[in-house]
This record gives C-alpha cells, structure tokens and sequence, in this order.
C-alpha cells in the first residue's frame, strides 16, 4: 500500500489476510498523520478480491470520485487511487526490487540499534528488535530468501552468531512489528525450519539497546526475560553493605525508591525485598511506566469498569487489586504522566484505589518500589514530577552503584552467565581465557550487568573448541578509548559468509530510492589530541549524514528530520563535508 501525504509516499506491506485499519490515531495498523484522516478512518481487507470499508470517518473515503457509505465494503482495483481526506492511497503488487541487501557483524548491527534508540528517544519513535534462533536448514541460503520476502529494504539484518540473526525493523509500530514476527515464524515453519522467533518493541519493551536485546533474545528461545540468572553475586563492600540494608528493611512495609542505572539489578534488588518480606506468599508484580501510553497506564493500574471507555468490554481490576497482600514495583517510575502521578498519589494516601469510571473504591494492601535511572530532583525542579509522589514513594532511597564500579563481582557474574547460556543452549561450558577476564575488568559497562550478560551468551554460542576469546567478544567497542569509542571510521564490512551461506540477500517487500552515492571524505591526522577529537567528531557527523540521506534517497528536508537538525542547518553541513546535495545534482 503507497500513501502519499503532503508529497511524501510512504509503503507499507500489507498481509495475506484479516483486517488492516487505517487512521490517524497510533493504534492502527497503518498510521497516517493527516488531519483530514480521522483517528479510524477504514478498514482494508487484503482478500481476495481486496476490498476497504469506511469506518465512520469525518471526510469520507472515496474511489473512483464515489463516496463509500459507512460500513459498505467496495472491492480496490490494483492501482486504483483511493481517496482518505485529502490523503491519496493506493495498492499494488510488490515491485521488481533492484537493490541488494546485505547482512552485517553484529558489531556494526549493535552501533546501528543504539542510534535507533537515540533517534527513537528524540522523535517519540517506535521500532522493533528481532531474533531468530534457527536449528538446521534444507539450504545455506533458504533462512535468508524468507528475510528477503518478509521484510522492507530498509530495515537492518545482522547476524548474531551461528544459526541466529537479528533484525531492526526501523519505524514500525508494535502492531505492524507483531504481523511481521508472525509472517516470519509461519514462512520459516512452511519451509521445515524449526525456530524461535523473538520480539522486542521500543519503547514498550525497553528504551535501552541491552533491554531491547534481552527481551528479544529470552522470547526467542521461550524464557522470561530476566530468567537467565536469578542468582545474584555480592562480594564489592558497597553490594554487602546494600544487600544487608535490604534485608533489614524487607521485614517491614515502607516504600523504596531504587536509583540507579540501567541494567545495574534493580528489578533483582526488588524481587530480594519481596522475597526477603513476610509478603513473599503474595504476588510481586512489575510494571513498566514508560511502556504504556497515559490512558493504558491508568487502567492497568486502577483498573476500569465496563464501558467507562471505548474497547472497555468488561470490567478489569486493575494491578493494584490483583497484587493485594503482594508487591507492586513501578520501574521507570519517573517516565509516568503527571495525570497518573496524582492519582497515585491519592493511592498511597489513602490505600484506596478508584477504577476508570467506577463510584466506588476499594481497599487495597500492597507494598511499592519504584525504580528509576533518571535524576528526580532535577524533574522536580523542572516540574516533571510530583515532589510529593517524591515524598511518598522515598520512604527509603537505595542506590545501586554501576559494574564500573564493583570490579571484584565481574567474573563471578560473567562464570554464572557462561553456565546459565550453556544450560538454555545445551552445549558444553566453555572456560574464560586470561585474556578475556582482563578485558572484561578493564571495559567500562556502559550497559551494567544487562550489557555483560548478552555479551557472554553470544560469547558462549562462539566458542566451538571450549575457550571463550577475545575474537568472540565485541573488540570494536570494548577496546575503545574516549577518542576511539565516538569513531566508527568507516561501517564493518558485510559478512561475507554466514555458516557457508552467501550474505547478500534480495530485498524485500518495500521498494525504496537507490542509496546515493558519495566521495569519500579524506582527512589528515592532525597530532594533538584536541584536533583528533575533533576529527572523529565531525567524520562520525558526516557519517550520519551520508547515511541519513542514503535511506532518505536523498531527500534533504526528510533526512533533516531524521537528524533532528533544521534543513539549512544540513544544507550548511554538506558544504562543510564536500558531500554533494543529490537532490539539487539531479535538476537539469
């Protein structure tokens, strides 16, 4: 399906079957933001024959200069123009694609994952992260011809390891992320390839790359999230002198803020106050505050009557009535709207909690701790967050000091790690070079335990002859230093082969411009360390840029946008790099 607003076409791949609703609002399966295109605009059904319904929109939806009736399903003749507002829609065949599509090192992959979360972060963004756990296939090449015709040429395929890839489907929402996962388990299953295919979605699952990677990897293979290592190792004086702190206080009822950054435990560090806790019969229950929107947050948390709002079908208690007796932990607590701030705040008050759209309250007996990675007081300063939910949940602040800082339990956690990966993997527990440990006390673990966890399962899945080494661990960035980390020079090349396999695929589904092409940048190598640090900064700038434009197809004012920069300020950036403005080159 082409949608073209403003100028601007957009292609979305439509499936074999069932419904795809078309509005303005998030919630649908394909979003256009258009004010003349109602929050719920239509309904397509791919057919056969294809056939769209309006569904009680405000412009109406028209083909062929008729208006269709609210509820009328009209069948779309293939390149018909269909009418949404002001929006124009159209359906075609898949193209012809022309373009190849490569597989990349995972270290590469990793770099682009991050950016995509920045650039998520900064844009209210959405995407998607895949793994895909696959045991034999009838050929080198049958796992990657599926990837070709299920998914867009712009979204990025790597390879994590032997029998695994992994995929960032760049903007997709979690509903359109979802039909691709299932399109993708169900052509693998039709092929005889036994997988595991996982999901994880931004910012629902997580904001952080590690979290995002996690999540998918624990799905893929058919764990929680989390699961891996229940054990928790204690051994740097700070880790004694907290984990003693929490026993004592776990015997009571106060609330506690856990601090800290992401990935240290502190979902960990509050499943130990639960289970140290006369509550620890009860149900313990995590909820993530920046994963829901304002309106989901509310109601899993409070719960709501029937009808108290569109989709309400039946009355649902909420989180806080079915944790009664338990433990409720609010991670990302400084991510919740401040509407459900004074409303938790009523809760904690009064230990009564009112449903969406009830009359009554009800009683309820649980205890909180909150968890966040952000800085309270400056939100309280800045008017983000409530100082009084501040009060109320601060009963007892505890701060989790980052791996950084607890060297002495780094190679205890990465052995517990081997032995965990080697148990959900079933293969031989490999033995950590000398090498390998010095690396691993050296890097800095930007990402905590999270990050040291997914790098000893790939780690793990690496080492065939029972050593794990240095080449099976992310040199390009645990080597780096603060002038090399922000470098990454020129993107790794392709993989070239992957079990055999040739690692250039056809691409998939969506047709897009072809990559612009640019000179390269040449740079001399000033010798002080301040001009050094210059140069990296501006080449990883200019690298951004010719990459934003490539995906963009050289559209300036679109690649502006993704750069989160204004279109003069990249106009001005491409003179400065000597990079070429393709658009204006193209006119005659």
């Amino acid at each position: 399906m082409l949608v073209i607003v403003n100028g601007v076409v957009a292609t979305h791949t439509l499936p074999e079957q069932g419904e795809v609703s078309i509005g303005r609002a998030r919630e649908n399966d394909i979003q256009i933001v258009d004010p003349s295109v109602s929050r719920k605009h239509a309904i397509v059904r791919p057919g056969p024959p294809i056939t769209i319904e309006d569904a009680g929109s405000a412009n109406g939806t028209q083909i062929k200069g008729r208006v269709i009736a609210v509820g009328e399903r009209v069948e779309v003749p293939l390149g018909e123009v269909i009418d949404l507002g002001s929006t124009m829609v159209m359906i075609q065949h898949r193209p012809v694609a022309t373009r190849e599509w490569r597989i990349w090192q995972h270290g590469y992959f990793e770099g682009r994952l991050e950016d995509e979360c920045a650039r998520a972060t900064r844009s209210n963004g959405q995407f998607g992260l895949v793994r895909i756990q696959h045991g034999p296939v009838p050929s080198p090449s049958a796992v990657q011809e599926i990837l070709a015709n299920t998914l867009r040429s712009d979204d990025v395929v790597g390879v994590y390891g032997p029998g695994e890839y992994e995929i960032l489907l760049v903007e997709r929402h979690t509903a359109e992320a979802e039909r691709i996962v299932a399109s993708l388990s169900r052509a693998l299953r039709d092929a005889g390839i036994a997988c595991g295919v996982g999901l994880a979605c931004f910012p629902a699952d997580g904001r952080a790359a590690h979290t995002l990677a996690e999540k998918a990897a624990s799905t893929a293979r058919g764990a929680k999230p989390g699961a891996q290592s229940p054990s928790v190792v204690v051994k740097s004086a700070a880790m004694v002198k907290l984990f003693d702190l929490v026993q004592r206080i776990a015997h009571s009822d106060i609330s506690i803020l856990v601090l800290g950054e992401t990935g240290v435990g502190k979902e960990v560090l509050a499943e130990t106050v639960h289970r140290y806790s006369p509550r620890k019969d009860k149900p313990f229950l995590r909820l993530n505050c920046a994963a829901l929107t304002e309106s989901l947050l509310e109601s899993e948390l409070f719960g709501h009557e029937r009808g108290s709002f569109t989709g309400a079908l039946q009355a649902k208690p909420g989180l806080l009535e079915t944790a009664q007796g338990g433990t409720i932990m609010l991670d990302e607590i400084g991510d919740m709207p401040m509407s459900v701030q004074v409303k938790l705040l009523r809760v904690l008050e009064e230990r009564q909690v009112w449903r969406v759209g009830s009359v009554r309250s009800r009683a309820i007996d649980v205890r909180f701790v909150a968890a966040t990675n952000r800085d309270l007081d400056a939100d309280i300063v800045s008017g983000r967050f409530r100082q009084d939910l501040y009060f109320r949940l601060n009963g007892m602040t505890v701060h989790i000091p980052p791996l950084r800082e607890r060297t002495e339990e780094i190679e205890d956690l990465a052995r517990g790690f081997i032995a965990d990966s080697c148990k959900h993997h079933n293969v031989p527990r490999p033995e950590l070079s000398e090498e390998v440990t010095d690396l691993l006390l050296r890097y800095t673990w930007p990402g905590n335990i999270r990050e040291l966890r997914n790098v000893i399962e790939r780690a793990v899945i690496l080492a065939s002859d029972g050593v794990i080494r240095s080449e099976h661990l992310p040199l390009e960035k645990m080597t780096a230093t603060i002038s090399t980390r922000i470098t990454p020079s020129t993107p790794p090349k392709p993989v070239t082969s992957v079990n055999t396999a040739a690692a250039t695929i056809m691409p998939g589904p969506r047709e897009t411009p072809a990559p612009v092409s640019f000179p390269e940048h040449s740079t001399n190598s000033p010798l002080t360390l301040g001009d050094r640090l210059k140069r990296d900064v501006q080449e990883v700038e200019r690298h951004h840029i010719i990459d934003a434009l490539s995906r963009c197809g050289g559209n300036q004012t679109r690649a502006a946008q993704e750069l989160g920069i204004s279109r003069r300020t990249l106009i001005s950036r491409l003179e400065t790099y000597g990079i070429p403005r393709p658009l204006k080159d193209r006119r005659p």
